[in-house]
Parts: structure tokens; sequence; C-alpha cells
């Protein structure tokens, strides 16, 4: 069977070759470092390495000011330019006339409709669910998607059996902040059943939300030890893809490649492709609109 693992992380773009404002230039993070042998940056912004491909995305879209979660993510799940629909970018969720395109044409229903299995890898606690009980407006646009779909959003019990990870991948702040009975993992542990649950599925996302959060200054006591765990994650997926898995890394928008600023910014969004497809991949997704259907192409 095809399979596709669609990683999204929010808020990331290739930014100056500075360490002092790029975290990835600072951190030196070995999936980028060891995986491409340097560091993207606005200066070198295509990298390529044993079928493994990083490239820039544009994720303006032909719009003023700052790209935003909540139109560049319609761009991507959707495979339309919501903030041209908009008549501007919106964050951080789906303004209100998006919700029929999101419920209609998001990734997970198109995949789903036309016979293959799709599937959203990220749990949530209970209190989301009591939570979305009430206010369902205020979603992302994967949430969101999942729901408008009739695609059920994996709880606690799904993580305590490895068929999906938590937002943090390691389950720390589960333990420590909502105090869930469950072990903390290696990241290793974690990327090994995002691989696993792949293989089950034509589609699979994973959504890592918190790139975005410390680019706006917030949670920063935990960037150091939260990005280690997701560099470690990021190097065993890359190093541990089977050849009918394709693989795409994408982003919303600019943030985190620059924190002297706490904006978004217009950088291009930092994409990476690998496995099946992955040069097709990289030729064929230009900006945020594309990558939908070239995800398709590349499965069909």
């Amino acid at each position: 069977m095809k399979s596709t693992l669609l990683i999204f992380v929010d808020g990331i773009g290739i930014g100056k070759n500075d360490p002092e404002a790029n975290p990835f230039i600072k951190y030196n993070y070995k999936f980028l470092s060891e995986t491409f042998s340097t560091i993207p940056t606005l200066e070198n912004q295509y990298l390529e390495s044993e079928n493994r491909f990083l490239f820039p995305v544009d994720a303006n879209l032909g719009v003023e000011g700052l790209p935003q979660s909540g139109t560049g993510q319609t761009a991507i799940f959707c495979g339309v330019n919501a903030p041209k629909i908009v008549g501007k970018h919106f964050g951080p969720y789906p303004y209100s006339t998006l919700i029929p395109i999101i419920e209609m044409d998001n990734i997970f229903r198109y995949y789903r409709d036309r016979g293959k299995k799709s599937f959203f890898a990220n749990a949530y606690p209970k209190i989301f669910f009591d939570y979305i009980k009430t206010k369902k407006g205020r979603l992302s646009v994967t949430s969101l998607s999942c729901l408008l779909s009739g695609i059920k959003l994996n709880g606690p019990t799904a993580v305590r059996n490895g068929k999906a990870l938590t937002a943090e991948i390691d389950n720390k702040r589960w333990v420590e902040k909502l105090d869930y009975k469950l072990p903390v993992i290696k990241p290793e542990t974690a990327a090994k059943r995002l691989l696993q649950i792949t293989e089950e599925n034509n589609l699979t996302v994973y959504e890592f939300f918190l790139t975005d959060h410390f680019g706006h200054g917030r949670s920063m006591e935990i960037f150091e030890r939260t990005m280690g765990v997701f560099d470690k994650f990021m190097c065993y997926i890359l190093n541990n893809i089977s050849s009918n898995i394709s693989l795409i890394v994408c982003s919303d928008h600019g943030n985190f490649e620059d924190i002297s600023i706490k904006t978004h910014t217009r950088n291009p969004a930092l994409t990476i492709s690998a496995g099946r497809g992955a040069k097709f991949l990289s030729e064929k997704i230009k900006d945020l609109t594309d990558l939908k259907l070239a995800l398709w192409e590349n499965d069909s």
C-alpha cells in the first residue's frame, strides 16, 4: 500500500543566517544539519541529500500583510487560496466564510471520498472534548476538518495503546500538567509509532504546533527541551522511512526562524520531502495551495 505521512509544523520558515535571531542556526538542529549537511537560510533555500529535499514554499499567496494560521492552514489542507478568498490573512482560527470550504474540501475527506484511508494521528485530552461540546468555532483547521468530516479524533486511550501521539510528542506535558498516568516516552519511540501508524493508512497527518508558540515568545521555559525532543523525533523519521512512504514536512508561515520579533514573517515556509516521490513533490509544490493535490497525484 502506498502511504503518505504529512507532518505539519506550525510557524517555521527559512530565515536569515543569524544565530541570534534564528534558532535553527543557533541550536544547529540535527534533523537539518545532519540530513542536509547545513542549515537552510534565505541565501541557501534549496538543499538535497539522498532523495531528501528541502525547499521554500510561498506562504504569502499574493496577499499583503503577515501570513496567519487560519488562512495558511486552510490553503494547505484544502488546496485553495484562502487569504485571497477572505481578502486578508486571518488567524489563528479559520475565518467564518472558510468553514464550508474546510468541510467539503479538506484533505482527509478528499482521500476518504476516493476510497483511501485517512488518519489524524494527534490525540486530545478530555478538556479538549469538553471544550468542543460548546465552542466548535475556535478550532484549528486540522481538528475542524476531522469533526466536519465525521473522522474520529483520538483521545487518551489511543495514546496508551500506541495508536496516536500527544502534541508534544513524548507525553510529558500530559503527565505533568494534566495528571495523566502515561509513560514519558523517548522521541524515537514516538517516531517509530508514527511510522507504524503511517503504514496502516494511505494518508496520515501529524501536527506539531509548539514551534509557533516559541516564535511568539510563549512557553519559553520549555523551549530547549521541547525542541530537543522534536529534533530527535524528526531525525528518526527522516532516517527510517520505508520505500512505500512519502513524507512531506510543511508549515503555514514563517515565525520560529526569527525570534528577534514576536510576529509571523513573510519568509518562505520551510518544506521537506523524502521517500517515495520526494523529487516529484519538491518540484510540484511552489505555494501552500499546491500541497493537497501534489500529494494526491503522487499517490495516484
